[in-house]
């Protein structure tokens, strides 16, 4: 078994709530055991600098509530470069790194997951407010997401009520339709849309003019990010792409208003929730959620584990082999949306 003195963490991708739950239980668990912990800032980009921050109790107190990472984050892509991926691995070593702790989605699992067939000690958390991440039940920023988009349509509801407008909220949700549905029916949306269902812009105004038709004369439609409508492309804000070749999503809300509003003739308004669903303190169950996953990932480099992921199944933590977390992602469960359309119109 690996001896582990020093261990490297680092948080990539978007921000989430409960990173920082995560990076305290991590530090308190290797400090318990002896070993010394080293934040990498930035993502994959603090270790192609070799910027670092030593971590210990004084550095992590405190930070159980607060949103974001205290070591900062980045869409780096190391493996883009060739003179990258050498500059990476030879900063694993000089930093003297016996293992890495990869906290992010599917690009910086990715990464990770290259890292392991290399030979690198790594283990993984996942993390996404999405929930797509296969191979774990929930990932922590999500129940935060959802709160955060729930409380936004409770909202909207009543302007919507007091204008008798029609409401559209966009949120996140590039590929999968989570938290568009989970917070739709805890919010009482009258219409979700979501990625993995093309929207029929017709089906959605006959849902509107039905409300109108029985004396409701507001609406609120919850649109995820990454929906598209039928026979087009996903909307865009941006035509760039970031390090792994991802467009920038965004607009399908003001679209679809704008659309609605000329189809039914009902003054529609927009909300784009966008980074307000990322940032904040995280929610109890975020809080213990990242808690347990970091306290795992430690446990897994102690037990020479590497190459693993840590994952929600059920009420237990448990590993798996990190490329099954990013081998495919995890798209919504239709039974949900099943039980979402009962409640359209």
């Amino acid at each position: 078994m690996t001896t582990v003195r020093q261990l490297g963490v680092l948080t990539g991708g978007g921000d989430c709530p409960g990173l920082n739950p995560v990076i305290r239980a991590v530090t308190r668990r290797a400090i318990l055991a002896g070993v010394t912990v080293v934040g990498i800032c930035n993502g994959w980009k603090g270790l192609l600098e070799a910027e670092t921050t030593p971590l210990d109790l004084q550095a992590v107190s405190g930070i159980l509530p607060k949103g974001g990472t205290i070591l900062g984050t980045s869409r780096t892509n190391p493996y883009k470069h060739p003179e990258d991926r050498v500059r990476l691995l030879e900063n694993i070593k000089r930093l003297q790194l016996d293992a890495l702790i990869a906290i992010g989605g599917e690009d910086t699992l990715g990464v990770a997951t290259k890292l392991a067939q290399e030979g690198v000690h790594v283990v993984g958390v996942p993390k996404t407010i999405d929930n797509d991440l296969s191979a774990t039940d929930f990932t922590f920023g999500f129940d935060t997401a959802v709160n955060i988009a729930t409380e936004a349509i409770d909202r909207l509801h009543t302007t919507a009520e007091s204008h008798h407008r029609i409401m559209v909220a966009e949120v996140m949700g590039r590929h999968a339709g989570w938290i568009a549905t989970a917070a739709g029916i805890a919010g009482g949306a009258d219409v979700i849309l979501i990625p993995e269902q093309p929207v029929d812009l017709e089906e959605v105004c006959d849902l509107i003019r039905q409300r109108y038709a029985r004396g409701k004369d507001f609406s609120i439609v919850v649109v995820a990010e990454g929906a598209q409508m039928k026979k087009d492309a996903e909307v865009t804000t941006a035509e760039e792409l970031d390090e792994f070749g991802h467009m920038r999503l965004g607009g399908i809300g003001h679209l679809l208003g704008k659309l609605i509003e000329q189809r039914t003739g009902y003054e529609t308004r927009v909300t784009v929730l966008g980074h307000l669903q990322r940032g904040g303190s995280p929610t109890a169950f975020d809080r213990i959620l990242g808690t347990r996953f970091g306290v795992r990932a430690v446990e897994l480099v102690l037990e020479g584990r590497f190459g693993q992921m840590v994952s929600l199944q059920g009420n237990h933590i448990v590993s798996v082999p990190i490329e099954q977390g990013t081998g495919t992602l995890k798209t919504l469960d239709m039974e949900l949306y099943r039980i979402a359309k009962m409640f359209f119109g």
